[in-house]
């Protein structure tokens, strides 16, 4: 394996070590329907305006220049994977369900990522990557229809905004690897979330708390502004680009497990067995399926 590969997946693993705390630091500052905290909309948009900012002064310290005109399209497509889409479904989610839970449900996102970045790099998957992918969304959707609590083969709306939430952030991450082939991979974030700004700060504002809130709940909205939003996605997008988003992708197999073990002593949640043989079922199938060939596509 060349140098870069190997520095893109340590890279990579550090991004996801960042975002695993996403989902307990959002049930932190989403609360409960029981006990709610911030709204999802507010931590959503809140989080990407506070990130904008320090996108801004990030830009002009390091004097980036500006994007060339083929690159806004791709940027506003970042953007509205992993600045509006990701952040809002989750957010609006992670008050009807457990970080637990949802863990799961994001196994199924390194298939998609690297599903993205093949059709994006002219890749060919192989049928048996393919059988992969389609499996581990199989099993992410049962789980989902077990764990909805209501009578019949109905998913919870919290779990369709969390499917939602991985096919919005495998669009995000595969646009921003590919941007940060040819831009510094700090600078892509940056760049996606400052053209987000007009529409994020109003909406951001009108949304704010009206009311006390207590200190863990800001805390979590802190984590997920600087880190989820912004810095995790500095390793992130260097590592895709360094060794690849068919490849890279695939250190998100971890996710799902660090974000469990976080929100047990942050949430005081529980880890049951069906939780953890599903999230064990979905990581064996992305596994497999990250050994399976991917072929450059004929032209």
């Amino acid at each position: 394996m060349r140098s870069d590969e190997i520095r893109g997946l340590w890279l990579g693993l550090l991004g996801v070590a960042i975002f695993a705390l996403t989902l307990p630091m959002t049930r932190l500052a989403v609360g409960t329907p029981e006990a709610p905290q911030m709204s999802g909309v507010f931590i959503a948009l809140g989080r990407a305006v506070v990130a904008a900012l320090l996108s801004a002064g990030f830009l002009l310290a390091t004097r980036a220049p500006w994007p060339r005109r083929e690159d806004w399209w791709p940027l506003a497509i970042t953007s509205a994977g992993v600045v509006f889409g990701f952040p809002l479904f989750t957010s609006i989610a992670m008050r009807h369900v457990e970080a637990v839970h949802a863990s799961v449900i994001v196994g199924v996102l390194p298939l998609a990522t690297a599903a993205v970045g093949a059709w994006l790099h002219r890749q060919r998957p192989s049928a048996g990557f393919w059988a992969c992918a389609a499996l581990g969304s199989v099993l992410v959707v049962l789980f989902a229809l077990l764990r909805s609590g209501t009578s019949g083969l109905s998913l919870h709306p919290a779990d369709a905004l969390l499917l939602a939430a991985m096919a919005c952030a495998a669009i995000g991450y595969g646009w921003g690897a590919r941007l940060s082939q040819r831009m510094r991979a700090e600078h892509v974030i940056c760049w996606a979330l400052l053209i987000a700004l007009p529409l994020t700060l109003p909406a951001a504002w009108s949304t704010r708390p009206q009311t006390p809130l207590p200190a863990p709940a800001w805390w979590g909205f802190a984590y997920v502004a600087v880190f989820s939003m912004w810095l995790g996605f500095f390793a992130w997008y260097r590592g895709l680009a360094l060794g690849g988003t068919v490849r890279v992708s695939q250190v998100q197999l971890v996710q799902p497990f660090l974000s469990m073990l976080f929100a047990v002593p942050l949430l005081g949640e529980r880890l049951d067995a069906v939780t953890l043989g599903f999230a064990v079922a979905v990581i064996a199938t992305v596994f497999i399926g990250k050994r399976m060939p991917v072929r450059p596509r004929a032209a």
